[in-house]
């Protein structure tokens, strides 16, 4: 799917066809040179945004649960004391 890109100006002047381009794929609205905006059909947003898992879950990582790790013991009796004054 190759994004396509509009300045604003084109964006101002004729909005129905860039909406009509972004039922086909994504378009960017540049602003100075710069992308400013994204515009996409609504099914493509909800195709990016839905999902019945919220953000603790999608950082949960349900499919490593089998991972294990074992942190080593910090053996402290080496360390120095440190005098500030």
């Amino acid at each position: 799917m190759s994004i396509q890109t509009v300045t604003s100006r084109k964006f101002n002047q004729d909005p129905s066809s860039v909406k009509r381009a972004a039922s086909i794929s994504p378009v960017q609205i540049t602003e100075r040179g710069k992308v400013s905006h994204i515009l996409l059909s609504i099914e493509k947003y909800k195709e990016l945004t839905d999902t019945e898992l919220d953000i603790v879950e999608l950082l949960r990582m349900p499919l490593h649960d089998e991972i294990e790790c074992e942190a080593p013991k910090l053996d402290i009796s080496s360390i120095k004391s440190v005098d500030f004054d």
